[in-house]
């Protein structure tokens, strides 16, 4: 990070949460880029300084719950409403009207509500990894609890329960996300046919099932202490949260099931990614769930972390998209 300390500047602007914190580079055309799970601002590292030299005044904040942001206790303080709001007041605190907004992986899905419940606010919006499903179906805790079967657990419901993965996690952080991150890793990801690292032994812990002994090649041992370091400071439980607030979601969105997203949009998935293969049907929906979508990528090789595993690709991307949708 040392190369962009001197043209990045870090800010706390306040929200109902407390306060959001955020990372800011370049002036033009407001983009909000919004990470996922268990990440930060940090995750944008490579799209920050691209951005800001493409025209762009490029904001990364830390979500509720994590990093410098603040971390309210109660579990529904982390639904969608409440998320999509702290972009709101974001974009308001940095005295702009409007944004384009970019998110990844639990990113993506805030920045999409974010389009969908403000769309005066957020005029486009691109997704990475996670495509868009609209609102409605079946209660989440429902499908989550069914998808393991008798002899093993959905990681989503796996977290559900407070406490639960904090415990599996906090008394060695920096090792547990060492292993998240090399199991969604298009190069460490474990091979076919091993068990999956999305799914739970009875019994057993989501690190069971995590490679062991090497960093995927995009996560150096650097980046590692900086996600480290900020868990090592506020726990998970914030970020856990996210997770926990689903049905509270569901419930909050009746009123949207079924709805598309009309501004323009953005897709990018990995090929190697689980969001990508799992939700096929919904990318295949888009022309119309996403009837203004302007480009759909699946990059050839590519696990779940995609701005970070295939910086370059993403930053060409998002430019020639911006520029389609802010001239």
């Amino acid at each position: 990070m040392t190369q962009h300390a001197a043209q990045i500047t870090h800010r706390s602007v306040t929200s109902p949460a407390g306060r959001i914190h955020l990372v800011e580079q370049g002036s033009g055309p407001l983009v909000l880029l919004v990470h996922g799970f268990p990440e930060s601002w940090y995750s944008w590292r490579h799209q920050l300084p691209a951005l800001a030299a493409a025209g762009y005044r490029a904001v990364a904040v830390d979500v509720r719950g994590y990093g410098r942001s603040s971390r309210p206790a109660p579990v529904d303080t982390y639904r969608m409403l409440d998320l999509v709001e702290d972009n709101v007041r974001v974009v308001r605190a940095l005295g702009e009207e409007s944004a384009v907004v970019v998110g990844h992986d639990w990113g993506a899905t805030i920045a999409a509500h974010s389009a969908l419940l403000r769309p005066e606010v957020f005029r486009a919006v691109g997704l990475l990894s996670v495509p868009y499903t609209p609102p409605g179906g079946p209660r989440p805790s429902d499908v989550f609890t069914r998808l393991g079967g008798e002899s093993e657990e959905f990681y989503v419901a796996y977290f559900q329960e407070p406490g639960r993965a904090e415990a599996e996690v906090e008394p060695d952080v920096r090792g547990w996300l060492a292993g998240f991150y090399a199991a969604l890793s298009a190069d460490t990801m474990p091979a076919p046919g091993a068990p999956d690292p999305h799914f739970v032994a009875r019994g057993g812990t989501l690190r069971d099932r995590f490679p062991q002994g090497r960093l995927p090649g995009w996560l150096s041992e650097d980046d590692l202490d900086v996600y480290a370091g900020e868990f090592e400071r506020t726990g998970l439980t914030g970020a856990l949260n996210r997770y926990r607030a689903m049905d509270r979601d569901w419930e909050d969105l009746t009123a949207h099931a079924g709805a598309p997203l009309t501004q323009p949009s953005l897709f990018v998935g990995g090929s190697q990614d689980a969001s990508t293969t799992w939700l096929a049907d919904a990318i295949e929906a888009y022309p119309v769930t996403l009837p203004g979508l302007v480009a759909s990528h699946v990059l050839d090789g590519c696990g779940h972390w995609i701005q970070q595993e295939r910086p370059e690709d993403v930053n060409r991307i998002l430019v020639d998209w911006l520029a389609a949708v802010t001239a």
